[in-house]
């Protein structure tokens, strides 16, 4: 959070809305392809990784469980403002901890949405009740659904280091359950420890092969490898100069194509947040309806340079 985490690098940057530290004007983005519309399903979650990036843990609940039935308002609202939605992502905390999980994601499939959800594939998602609610839409909507199981590392003692001790068996218990089931599933990495991009999908590769899993470590969108987001290190302000100068548009970053719902606690309704990677950044709350969401994003954080801007992030399939 920017009021908060220690400012050791990026002084007197990221200040002003509209123009960076030396005056120029701010690069902005606009909302031109709608594809993805992501919903925070809870900040509580099973375990508590080392830098979780939304905090997440068995007591944070500073994002609150949506429901179904505000799910489903969320998903009316695309129909009505006519975006070209094709994926409808779901995120936590660890999504199975919310009880209406499975309600959500048959309301997003019955729609004709493709539907990717996060998970760390432990015990909240081997629950009776949650496999025999994934087995039931696996068997309706197969081709639609895909998991993406967080692998922090494809070496246990590494993957532990960041997640708990025993966290790797448990998570490929899980993994083990989906394949034999025949469930679409990906793969989310950290790129933690020094290795090349090549390094760490040679890795994967040797892992998924051992044991059967047929996820291809080189296409990026099945095993997707994110840097560790550091607050702390410096990054250039993004202006509008800057587009032509790195050749890069701002319709491919994230918030040109992607918004995020929460719901927070105590509030009476939820909000839509221009990004999945800012939950907690009041300035990229953009309202709670869809079409309060339609308004450009400028990009006023760390984030939006070193991620997005510069690293090319993305959080969709």
């Amino acid at each position: 959070m920017k009021d908060n985490a220690p400012q050791l690098a990026n002084v007197g940057k990221f200040q002003r809305k509209l123009v960076t530290a030396d005056g120029q004007t701010r690069a902005k983005v606009s909302l031109t392809n709608p594809q993805t519309l992501w919903f925070n399903t809870g900040t509580l979650c099973n375990i508590e990784c080392v830098n979780c990036y939304i905090a997440s843990s068995p007591t944070n609940d500073a994002l609150v469980y949506i429901t179904a039935d505000e799910v489903r308002d969320y998903l009316d609202q695309i129909k009505a403002r006519n975006w070209p939605v094709r994926e409808v992502g779901f995120t936590g905390g660890e999504p199975f901890m919310n009880p209406e999980m499975i309600d959500m994601t048959r309301a997003a499939l019955e729609r004709g949405y493709e539907v990717l959800i996060l998970t760390n594939a432990m015990a909240p998602m081997m629950r009776f009740k949650i496999r025999d609610g994934l087995l039931a839409l696996q068997k309706t909507f197969n081709d639609k659904l895909t998991l993406r199981v967080s692998v922090d590392h494809y070496r246990a003692e590494l993957h532990d280091l960041e997640r708990g001790k025993g966290s790797f068996e448990k998570t490929l218990t899980g993994m083990k359950w989906l394949h034999d089931h025949g469930f679409n599933m990906s793969v989310a990495g950290r790129t933690v420890w020094d290795e090349s991009d090549t390094e760490s999908r040679a890795g994967y590769a040797a892992f998924f092969s051992e044991h059967g899993f047929g996820i291809d470590p080189y296409d990026p969108t099945q095993t997707v490898l994110f840097p560790e987001m550091d607050e702390t290190v410096e990054v250039p302000e993004i202006t509008t100069a800057c587009w032509d100068i790195l050749n890069k548009s701002p319709d491919a970053l994230m918030c040109a194509s992607a918004r995020m719902v929460v719901k927070r606690k105590g509030a009476d309704h939820p909000a839509v947040l221009a990004c999945t990677l800012l939950p907690y950044e009041p300035e990229f709350e953009m309202g709670h309806s869809l079409a309060e969401s339609e308004a450009d994003v400028h990009l006023n954080h760390p984030h939006c340079a070193k991620f997005c801007v510069l690293g090319g992030a993305s959080c969709s399939g």
